[in-house]
C-alpha cells in the first residue's frame, strides 16, 4: 500500500490536497481524502454591511467564474426584500449566464483539462496531412447539430471554423518543436510526459487538439463581450440589486444599451455557438469515444448514486424564491435529487426540491465533523440560515500546523464544511443536472419538456448513440462528467440566443425597463428577513443564504457547488463526490498519478496543487512537480 500526497492541485481555482492510499498491485484507490486548504471566509466580510452591496463582494469568491455569486447574491437579497426584477433584468442576467458558462466550460476543457488527455509532446509524432484528413473526419462524425428556437437567425455563415489543411498543421507542429527542443516548455511544462495513457489517442488527435488549444486561447475572450455591454467589464460586471444598471435607448447613441451594443452582443453570441459546435463538442466526443473504447469507465464516484440540482433560468418574472415561484417557470426544471442512475433510467429515483424545501430546516444542512470550523452544539448540523462561520484550525495527523505530512482524516482536515440533502451526500455540477432533468423526461414526471430539456436529451441520445453505450453506463465516469460539460455549454450557448431574442422583442414591443427601484429606500424594508438565491453555475448547484435586520446583513453563508463536491467525508453520510471518485478510479503508475489528476479535473474545482510520494511508512519516495513555478 502507498499513501500519494497531491498538494498542490494544478490547473485549478483554489488550492486543494488531496491523500490517496493505493494497492499497487491492483492499482486501487483504497482511501482518499480531500482538503480545501485556504479558509474562504468572504461571509464574515459581508456581516453588517448594507444588502445592496453583498454582490460585489461575494462575486469575488471566484476570480474564475466571475458573475455567479453576485447572480446568487442578488436573488438571495431580493427574495428577502421582496423585490421582483423586470423581465428585461431577466433576460440580460440570463444572457450574461449563458455566455459565462460556455466560457468557463470551454477554458476549463481546452485550458485546465486538456493536458489530462491531451500531449504536446506526442503531437510531434504526427503526421500533419493525416492530421488534416483527421479533422475533417472528426467534423462529420461527432458534431452534434442541434438548434435552440430563435425567433430569428442573424448568423450568416460560420464565423469561425477549425483548419484542415496539412500546410496549418504543419507550422503548428514546427512551433511545438521550437518549444519543446528549446527546453522552455511553458505553459505545457505542468505535464507527465510519458504516462501510458496518453498513448490513447493517435498522435494526429494530439495534434489536432493543441492546435485547437492555441485557437481558443485567443478566442474565448470574445465569449464574454456581452458581459462587457451589459455588466461595463469582465470579469466582475456590474449588477444593482432589482434589476440592471445599462439603460437601453434605441435613439442615443451614447446610450449604455443601443442598436449598435445590441449588434455587437449578437455577434459574440452568434460566434460562441460556431465555437462550441465546431471546436468544443466534436474535440470533447472524439476523445471520449477513444477513451472509452479503451475501457476507460471509472471516475463515477457518487454521480450514479446520488446527485443535486437547483435549475435555473426562469423564463420570465417571478415573485421570490423561498417562496416556491422561482420553480415554476424555469426553463431548466432540474431542481430536484436523482438516486440510483447507476442502475439504469427504470431503477432510478427522483426527489423533487421546492420552496419549501428551502426553509426546512432538515433538508439542507451544512456540517463540520471533519472541517476546521466550530459549531455551537457539537455533531449538529445547521441550515444555512443559521450557519456559523467560527474557525477551529487543528494540527494534522503527522507534522506541525505549517509543515503538514499526513492530515488527520480521523480528525478535521479541511477548510471546506460538509453539504448534505436529507443527511446525505449529493454531487453536483452539469453531469448532475442532464442525469436530472434525463430522469425526469424519460420517467414522465416533465410531461412537456421546455425546449432547452428537449435539447438536452436529444443531446444524451445522441451522444448515447456515437458510444454504443445506454447513458447509465456512460455518463456517471470521468469522461461522461467531461462530456456533460460540452454538452452544458452547446444549450447554454443557444439559452443565450435564446434570451436575446426575448430582450429584442420586448424592447421592439418598446418596453426598456431595466429595474426596478421601488424598494430601494431601506425604510422600505421589513425589520427582519430571510432570502435565498439558487443559480445552477458551471461547477453546479450553488446557493447563497442572508439573513437581514435592521437594514444590514445579519449572516451570510454560501453553499459553492465545490463545496458539495470537495467537502471532507462525514461519519453518516459517507464520502463526498471527490474522495468518492478517487476511490472509484484506478492509478497505473503510483509516481505518475495522472489519473488522480484527471478525475478531479473532471470537477472543474474552483480551489490549487504538485505531487509529493510517501511509502507506508511516512517515507518520501518522490516529487513530482505540477507547476512548473514551484
Amino acid at each position: 500500500m502507498k499513501r500519494i500526497v497531491v498538494d498542490p492541485i494544478n490547473r485549478i481555482e483554489g488550492h486543494l490536497r488531496v491523500e490517496i492510499e493505493v494497492d499497487e498491485a491492483t492499482g486501487k484507490v483504497e482511501d482518499a481524502l480531500s482538503s480545501g486548504t485556504a479558509w474562504r471566509g468572504i461571509e464574515l466580510i459581508v456581516n453588517g454591511r448594507d444588502p445592496r452591496d453583498a454582490w460585489m463582494f461575494v462575486q469575488r469568491i471566484c476570480g474564475v467564474c466571475t458573475t455567479v455569486h453576485a447572480l446568487g447574491s442578488l436573488r438571495a437579497v431580493e427574495d428577502a426584500l421582496g423585490i421582483e426584477i423586470p423581465k428585461n433584468a431577466n433576460f440580460i442576467r440570463n444572457i450574461i449566464a449563458g455566455t459565462q458558462m460556455v466560457h468557463d466550460h470551454l477554458v476549463h476543457f481546452y485550458h485546465l483539462h486538456a493536458l489530462d488527455w491531451v500531449s504536446p509532446v506526442a503531437a510531434l509524432r504526427a503526421d500533419p496531412a493525416a492530421t488534416a484528413a483527421l479533422q475533417n473526419t472528426v467534423l462529420e462524425k461527432y458534431s452534434l447539430t442541434f438548434e435552440g428556437p430563435v425567433s430569428f437567425d442573424t448568423n450568416a455563415y460560420p464565423k469561425e471554423f477549425p483548419k484542415a489543411t496539412t500546410a496549418y498543421f504543419r507550422e503548428i507542429q514546427n512551433k511545438i518543436k521550437g518549444i519543446v527542443e528549446s527546453g522552455q516548455l511553458g505553459l505545457f511544462s505542468a505535464h507527465y510526459w510519458d504516462h501510458p495513457d496518453y498513448n490513447v489517442l493517435p498522435p494526429e488527435a494530439h495534434l489536432m487538439a493543441v492546435s485547437h488549444y492555441l485557437n481558443m486561447l485567443d478566442r474565448q475572450r470574445e465569449i464574454v463581450i456581452p458581459h462587457v455591454i451589459f455588466g461595463g467589464k469582465n470579469p466582475h460586471p456590474h449588477y444593482i440589486v432589482g434589476g440592471m444598471p445599462c439603460s437601453i435607448s434605441m435613439n442615443d447613441m451614447n446610450a449604455p444599451i443601443n442598436t449598435e451594443r445590441l449588434a455587437v452582443v449578437d455577434t459574440a453570441i452568434n460566434l460562441t455557438i460556431d465555437l462550441v459546435n465546431n471546436f468544443y463538442i466534436p474535440d470533447a466526443l472524439v476523445i471520449g469515444d477513444l477513451f472509452v473504447k479503451a475501457g476507460f469507465a471509472d471516475g463515477g464516484g457518487l454521480a450514479g448514486q446520488r446527485v443535486l440540482a437547483f435549475g435555473d433560468f426562469p423564463e420570465d418574472r417571478y415573485s421570490g424564491t423561498s417562496n416556491g415561484d422561482y420553480f415554476k417557470n424555469l426553463l431548466i426544471r432540474a431542481n430536484g435529487v436523482v438516486e440510483n442512475f447507476g442502475q439504469g433510467i427504470g431503477q432510478a429515483v427522483f426527489h423533487p426540491l421546492e420552496g419549501k424545501d428551502l426553509t426546512d430546516p432538515n433538508v439542507l444542512t451544512e456540517g463540520v465533523e471533519h472541517s476546521w470550523y466550530r459549531y455551537p452544539e457539537a455533531g449538529k448540523d445547521l441550515h444555512p440560515w443559521n450557519g456559523v462561520t467560527t474557525p477551529q484550525y487543528t494540527e494534522p495527523k503527522e507534522g506541525t500546523k505549517t509543515n503538514w505530512k499526513y492530515l488527520n482524516e480521523d480528525g478535521k482536515y479541511s477548510w471546506i464544511k460538509t453539504p448534505k440533502w436529507n443527511g446525505k451526500m449529493a454531487e453536483v455540477g452539469p453531469l448532475a443536472k442532464y442525469i436530472i432533468v434525463y430522469t425526469k423526461v424519460k420517467q414522465g414526471i416533465i410531461g412537456e419538456p421546455t425546449w432547452a430539456e428537449k435539447f438536452m436529451v436529444d443531446q444524451i441520445e445522441a451522444v448515447s448513440k456515437a458510444l454504443n453505450l445506454p447513458p447509465e453506463k456512460w455518463m456517471p465516469t470521468t469522461v461522461g462528467r467531461t462530456a456533460a460539460r460540452a454538452l452544458d455549454a452547446q444549450l447554454h450557448a443557444y439559452i443565450a440566443k435564446y434570451f436575446f431574442d426575448k430582450l429584442i422583442n420586448s424592447i421592439k414591443a418598446g418596453d426598456t425597463t431595466v429595474a426596478n427601484t421601488a424598494t430601494w429606500d431601506p425604510a422600505t424594508w421589513p425589520k427582519e428577513a430571510k432570502g435565498v438565491g439558487l443559480h445552477e453555475a458551471p461547477r453546479g448547484g450553488l446557493s447563497h443564504w442572508v439573513t437581514i435586520k435592521n437594514g444590514k446583513i445579519e449572516n451570510y453563508q454560501a453553499i459553492v457547488p465545490s463545496t458539495w463536491n470537495a467537502c471532507p467525508r462525514d461519519g453518516k453520510a459517507g464520502y463526498g463526490a471527490y474522495e468518492a471518485s478517487m476511490i472509484d478510479t484506478k492509478v497505473k503508475i503510483a509516481e505518475k498519478p495522472l489519473e488522480i489528476l484527471r478525475v478531479l479535473h473532471s470537477f472543474d474545482p474552483c480551489l490549487a496543487c504538485a505531487t509529493h510520494l510517501y511509502d507506508k511508512e511516512g517515507k518520501e519516495l518522490a516529487v513530482v512537480r505540477t507547476d512548473p513555478y514551484l
